[in-house]
């Protein structure tokens, strides 16, 4: 673009500055036009801006190039030199600013209607004048522009609106709270939405509004009257703003953006456009309301409206169907524009190809897509909402920069096209000259080099956009061999696709041609609807590619057959494959070699959403993280109900992530347990949080009342695993003094604290439309099935120090507070430590350790070299063996409630083999943890090796770093051997069991 020296005269200088300077047409013409301005400053005895323009200047020649550039500019400056003029006092920024200011406070006090309408359009119209000259001549960056215009329009549409409701008001068709501020209280509000409600006006846009009122809060007279008299108000309001008179007009407004336009009135009760949007809103709508703000009216009623419509903009689910529909919608609009080609002449810079709308199609997509986990998205302004898709690595760094760039640049030449005759267009002229002129007007010097540029952003964008919405155009063109694919949707013996199955892997095509052409017929639930089948049809090439990648590539597509079955809805679920090709290897691995999660995404297809949240794939969360973007997605929960539900969706959701990356070799072996056991902990404490508040509102506290959840078994250890249960013990104190809790239906604190142990456990185990979260098992506590649910800490100390047997205090060697008051939770860890620390005959606990051991040998035996847990040197005999280090201070107490590998590290355990090699017990339990955590991602019931799925087999050899999978089971059998030895080295067993307790959650009953 042309420079111009910005080191001016005070004499030369017009008050506007910027580094830009077009240059004209008919450089002839354009001192004529000079001249016809000099005149006109004359006639009005303006000698400040006669002086300016007799003494010439580059800015001088800017203001001559676009009197010849721009015929609407033209007008407005031969009109009115005096606003010119003005520029001498006051700088152009310093006076729009002064000018919207002035407008947002005009008096309406005694003001008629046609005086009132004169004043806002000469204001307008100054403005506007300012803001162009700014915008071209480089003063002002788009984005300022942008907003300048923005507050102009905000500013027009309240002052419009105040004089209406004061009309109304006088007439005695309203009542206002206080006249003196009739926006306040009055509970009708104006929704500014698209580029208004970004605060990005394009400078001839219309402003497209909607009006509604809260009928709780109605000023109308009569309230049955409400509609009739709020929809006069608004007519009204939109013929002060939009109407042309001889002054012009301020802004066009459009209320099409409203529920049902053809059949809704102008203001509308917000009670009827919830059951509008919760019923039938549709995506465009929703992308719509990302930008909307309340401009005018009730401020107050307008945000606590967008607060209620939340749920319906922002939802819970990552929603990949909205991708479809914004393309679908694109799509609409290229074939009935006819925008097929990025070009220059006649190009449209908004609708066309690698135009405007592209960007903020790109942007709202995936706000809609992830928005409602990710709050950060929700942002109204395209420029911000780039900026928060790459912090959250949804997009690169580079792909938001050349967005930004690209965006702000096409806004800037639609705004030249726009300033040449003041119409709403965003299409380049196609004759030579017309080019020529948006191009000086941008500051370019030659219509060739404009030419470049835009095709430069216009490409770039378009490639954005189509990586995005996976090349839909494309595919909408027909690809040669997706089309074949995609026929067997329709056709079972087409020759070329059955060629096709064969050239991809599969051994029987026409088997796989019966299993797609099903899916075609719609027999299934997820696959009944039209718009389902159209979305499966777009990724059944890619989704065939995957499945051929599998290892019995026929098998993995029966697999996906039954999965597809018991889908319970596809329209998400495809919309979600189609869009992110990326992910269908590992959903193929997941369907052939993971029955518990492929049985998760059938039930619950949106826990799949995790995988595709960049902010989840490149970490495993720990306890403080996951808490806090937890606390994030309770926050918009509607009661207790929603809370147990959303608690699921997120247990589900972290599970399933921790699940399918351990299953595609993401996520080391040895951090599965940590990050399963971090979610228990951060549920846990939300679920006793949410149970403990709903429980007291019906049956209030107990003074001086701490609870805590203490984790025991596998969770206490943070070994938890895909398919673990959680054993818990509940414990809690009072004040001494107390007898009831306080509430509206008190209880005796044993009762209050049995029945609140109960109802967390149903808050855990009911089935809901999500699941459940966790089975629970409470029978780790004192006395087993015997003792109360609910166990004061005083009793607990008592029982432990008197009353436990061995089993109990190596189980509590794997105990850990995990939920609820932090200080109680401490003081709980420390009455473990003190009583685990107790002196107590060494040589029992050894031979209690041992004949329980040794009971379990005859009384569960294994049913396989794959149950690790019970086979002789198996998980029990190492863990074992870590608890009674514990117990005998082989180990170090503050290593209790630490992971059996941990403790079996730092124990002093050494043991020999026969030849006096050392036994490596650590190194068994990582082979044993690396085993077990990957089988329970697979079918239960499996005990060989042979009888795993290829996948989950291939899985297992690789965490083992072996060659081949028939490897596993001679490895598995040598170390339980060693661990065995081990184990009867430094724990002979005395052949007297009776000494021994029973199973621990046996015992008791």
């Amino acid at each position: 673009m042309a420079k111009q020296d910005t080191a001016q005269d005070h004499e030369t200088d017009l008050g506007i500055g910027g580094d830009i300077a077009p240059s004209p047409l008919d450089p002839g013409k354009a001192e004529a036009w000079l001249a016809d301005l000099a005149k006109a400053a004359a006639g009005q005895e303006l000698t400040r801006l006669g002086g300016f323009l007799a003494g010439g200047g580059p800015d001088v020649a800017r203001l001559g190039a676009l009197l010849d550039l721009s015929s609407y500019l033209n007008t407005q400056m031969l009109q009115h030199p005096e606003w010119l003029d003005a520029l001498s006092d006051q700088p152009a920024r310093e006076r729009i600013a002064a000018r919207i200011v002035e407008l947002r406070e005009m008096e309406l006090e005694d003001q008629g209607e046609t005086a009132l309408m004169s004043a806002i359009r000469l204001i307008k119209r100054e403005v506007s004048l300012l803001i162009a000259l700014r915008d071209l001549f480089g003063a002002a960056s788009v984005a300022e522009t942008t907003a300048d215009l923005s507050s102009l329009a905000e500013a027009a549409i309240g002052t419009a609106l105040r004089f209406c409701l004061l009309s109304a008001h006088g007439s005695g068709k309203i009542v206002l709270p206080d006249p003196a501020d009739p926006e306040t209280g009055c509970g009708l509000f104006v929704l500014g939405m698209g580029k208004l409600g970004a605060h990005e006006l394009n400078y001839s846009s219309d402003v497209d509004l909607i009006v509604f009122f809260d009928p709780e809060q109605s000023v109308a007279a009569d309230p049955t009257e409400a509609v009739d008299t709020f929809s006069r108000l608004v007519r009204r309001l939109v013929r002060i703003v939009g109407e042309r008179t001889a002054d012009g007009y301020v802004f066009r407004t459009d209320l099409r953006l409203r529920p049902d336009p053809g059949a809704m009135p102008l203001a509308i009760s917000t009670d009827a456009a919830m059951s509008y949007y919760e019923g039938s809103g549709r995506n465009w709508e929703r992308a719509a309301m990302i930008k909307a703000r309340t401009v005018a009216g009730d401020r107050e009623a307008g945000e606590a409206f967008l607060q209620e419509l939340t749920p319906f903009v922002w939802r819970k689910y990552l929603d990949f169907a909205a991708i479809a529909d914004i393309q679908a919608m694109k799509t609409r609009i290229d074939r009935h524009r006819g925008f097929d080609d990025i070009a220059v002449g006649g190009h449209n810079v908004k609708l066309g190809r690698g135009g405007i709308r592209e960007v903020e199609f790109f942007v709202q997509a995936q706000q809609l897509i992830a928005g409602g986990r990710a709050p950060q998205l929700r942002s109204r302004r395209t420029d911000e909402a780039l900026q928060g898709l790459a912090e959250g690595s949804w997009i690169t760094a580079d792909t938001a920069r050349d967005l930004l760039q690209d965006y702000w640049f096409l806004r800037r030449i639609e705004h030249c096209i726009q300033m040449v005759a003041d119409e709403q267009t965003h299409t380049l002229p196609e004759d030579e000259e017309g080019l020529e002129r948006i191009a000086r007007l941008a500051g370019f010097e030659s219509r060739e080099a404009f030419a470049e540029a835009l095709l430069s952003h216009l490409r770039r964008v378009d490639r954005h956009y189509s990586s995005l919405f996976n090349d839909g155009r494309e595919r909408d063109a027909g690809d040669g061999e997706d089309a074949v694919s995609k026929r067997l949707l329709s056709s079972e013996d087409d020759p070329e696709a059955l060629a096709r199955l064969t050239e991809l892997g599969f051994s029987r095509p026409e088997d796989v041609a019966r299993i797609v052409r099903g899916w075609g017929f719609g027999r299934y639930r997820s696959t009944r609807s039209e718009t389902a089948r159209e979305r499966l049809a777009s990724g059944l090439p890619m989704l065939l590619a995957a499945f051929s990648n599998a290892k019995d590539p026929d098998g993995a597509i029966a697999a996906f057959d039954t999965f597809l079955a018991g889908l319970p809805a596809g329209i998400q679920f495809f919309s979600l494959i189609a869009s992110n090709p990326r992910i269908l290897d590992l959903l193929a691995l997941i369907i052939t070699s993971a029955p518990a999660l492929r049985e998760t995404i059938a039930a619950r297809p949106h826990v799949f959403d995790a995988l595709l949240d960049p902010a989840f794939f490149d970490e495993v969360p720990d306890s403080e993280l996951m808490a806090e973007r937890l606390t994030t997605f309770l926050s918009e929960a509607n009661g207790y109900e929603d809370i147990l539900a959303r608690l699921r969706i997120f247990a589900s959701e972290q599970r399933f992530l921790v699940g399918a990356r351990l299953l595609s070799g993401v996520v080391d072996v040895a951090e599965a347990g940590p990050a399963f056991s971090s979610i228990a902990d951060v549920v846990l404490d939300a679920t006793l949080k949410a149970v403990g508040d709903a429980f007291a509102e019906r049956h209030g506290r107990v003074a001086g009342a701490r609870l805590a959840l203490l984790g025991m078994g596998r969770l206490g250890s943070r070994e938890l695993t895909a398919g673990s249960d959680v054993d818990l013990i509940l414990l809690y104190d009072h004040a001494d003094a107390v007898e009831e809790s306080d509430g509206e239906k008190p209880l005796t604190t044993g009762l209050y604290f049995a029945r609140l142990t109960q109802r967390l456990i149903a808050a855990l185990t009911v089935q809901m439309r999500e699941g459940i979260l966790y089975e629970v098992d409470f029978r780790l506590r004192p006395s087993g099935n015997m003792g109360p649910l609910a166990t004061r800490i005083d009793s607990f100390r008592r029982y432990q120090a008197t009353d436990a047997w061995t089993w109990e205090r190596m189980a509590l060697t794997r105990s850990r507070p995990i939920a609820g008051d932090a200080d109680f939770r401490g003081e709980i860890a420390q009455t473990i430590c003190d009583v685990l620390g107790e002196a107590r005959d060494e040589a029992t606990t050894s031979r209690d350790v041992a004949d329980m051991r040794a009971r379990l040998d005859r009384e569960k035996p294994p049913k396989g070299p794959l149950d690790l847990k019970l086979v002789p040197g198996g998980l029990i005999d190492l863990e074992f063996l870590a608890q009674w280090a514990l117990l005998t201070g082989r180990a170090d107490p503050v290593l209790l409630g630490s992971p059996t590998v941990t403790v079996l590290d730092a124990a002093d355990l050494a043991a020999t083999d026969a030849e006096g090699a050392p036994i490596d017990l650590p190194g068994a339990m990582r082979t044993y943890t690396s085993v077990i955590q990957i089988l329970r991602l697979g079918p239960s019931g499996v005990e060989r090796i042979e009888d795993l799925p290829p996948g989950l087999a291939d899985r297992l050899t690789r965490a083992l770093d072996l060659d081949a999978a028939d490897a596993v089971a001679p490895l598995l059998a040598e170390t339980a051997a060693r661990v065995r030895l081990a184990f009867n080295a430094l724990l002979p067993p005395s052949g007297d069991t009776d000494a021994a307790s029973a199973d621990p959650k046996t015992r008791a009953g």
